[in-house]
């Protein structure tokens, strides 16, 4: 855990139970380690409803988790069913319940059990899929995302060592039969991985080797970006000229995109060594103009995503989050051909007026808060912060081990 600091004092952490063996040993880990620092665990048991058993079994687990002296929630869902891409689909429904569970108690960081065993199959399928340099470094210890930091305390520790903390204490799990089901290309890993003692094979000294390389890589990525590029708070961003590291132009872009990922380092590696006009990857690269010499980077309109409500918290083009509520009806969405209006008002292209966030309520343009703009009927909103999935250069690759 002090590798994936910093903490606060006295520390709030959630940790994911599912009330298999590897999240109770986590727990109890976790309940001591906190306790010894005077903070607080509480562990967050979710019920994907998927198993006739599934609802029993949780509240089971909640049940021998307060023998254990650690407070437990209950979470369920209730929209999953089984088809197409189901552990894809339970996965990203387990972490926006997990996230709203945390988000409502105050707690910033929130712990994942995933081990060795773990790790070594997602390698293992990483390999199989192609995978390449900064991939083979596995699952992170510690990824941050725009509301948590999620933290895997345990991925250099064997599996059978978690089962003997738990066995020498008198403390039972739950064994999930979805984990034995062959039809995911996981469980077949498992399988197949089996036979292998992780303490004997090479695979936890190529983890470690690959996230150090990782590591570096993306800390002389962060140190590049902080000497030769400005990100502004109306979505864009100001490169200094000169050919630039790939992985940096590749993280600039998706900053600049919103997308969850970035770009194939294939597609931007020539533009890297030799900055032109360009459009990538939904961002177009232009001479910065009346910023000087080196470029921007600016979100191409074509490429954005539809208006959405204006709520607080809404997330428009994976790029803006708004904050308060707005009047009923209203949208963000972009400012379009009203840019026109403000071409004069404000020293930003026109090519940049076009990508702000405007509200709208129906045919109204209600306001443009990158411009100080406001009608006066957009009660509510307060602001519109640029806050893009991803950020360009985010705390460091933190190895296995």
């Amino acid at each position: 855990m002090d590798r994936l600091g910093p903490f606060e004092p006295n520390p709030a952490l959630a940790a994911a139970v599912s009330g298999g063996a590897d999240s109770m040993a986590l727990a109890v880990l976790a309940r001591d380690w906190v306790r010894a620092r005077g903070g607080s665990l509480v562990a967050l048991v979710v019920d994907h409803g998927l198993r006739p058993a599934s609802g029993n079994e949780a509240v089971l687990t909640v049940d021998r988790l307060h023998q254990l002296g650690i407070p437990a929630r209950l979470l369920t869902i209730s929209n999953l069913a089984h088809g197409t891409a189901l552990a894809e689909r339970a996965r990203i429904s387990r972490y926006q319940v997990l996230t709203e569970a945390c988000a409502e108690a105050g707690i910033l960081h929130l712990l994942l059990g995933h081990h060795l065993a773990d790790q070594a199959e997602t390698l293992a399928m990483r390999v199989l899929r192609g995978s390449q340099n900064h991939g083979l470094a596995g699952m992170a210890a510690l990824r941050e995302t725009p509301r948590l930091r999620l933290l895997r305390p345990l991925l250099a520790t064997d599996p059978h060592e978690l089962r003997r903390v738990l066995t020498e204490h008198g403390i039972a799990w739950v064994e999930d039969p979805s984990n034995q089901n062959l039809q995911t290309m996981r469980a077949r890993m498992r399988q197949g991985l089996a036979s292998f003692r992780l303490t004997e094979t090479g695979i936890r000294q190529a983890l470690t080797r690959a996230g150090q390389l990782r590591e570096r890589e993306e800390a002389a990525t962060a140190a590049e970006l902080a000497e030769r590029a400005t990100i502004r708070p109306e979505g864009f961003a100001l490169l200094s000229p000169g050919r630039i590291g790939t992985a940096a132009l590749a993280a600039l872009i998706q900053t600049v995109s919103g997308a969850a990922y970035r770009p194939n380092l294939a597609a931007v590696t020539d533009l890297a060594a030799q900055p032109k006009p360009a459009t990538v990857a939904g961002v177009r690269l232009l001479p910065a103009g009346r910023f000087g010499d080196g470029w921007l980077l600016i979100r191409e309109e074509a490429a954005i995503g539809a208006p959405v409500p204006a709520t607080n918290g809404a997330i428009w083009d994976g790029r803006f989050r708004s904050v308060g509520d707005g009047s009923p009806g209203a949208v963000i969405g972009k400012l379009g051909k009203d840019a026109v209006l403000f071409r004069r008002a404000r020293n930003l292209p026109s090519s940049v007026l076009r990508t702000l966030p405007a509200v709208r309520i129906g045919e109204m343009l209600a306001s443009v808060p990158h411009l100080g703009y406001d009608q006066g009927q957009n009660h509510g909103v307060t602001t519109v912060l640029f806050s893009p999935s991803r950020p360009a250069a985010g705390p460091c690759f933190v190895p296995t081990a």
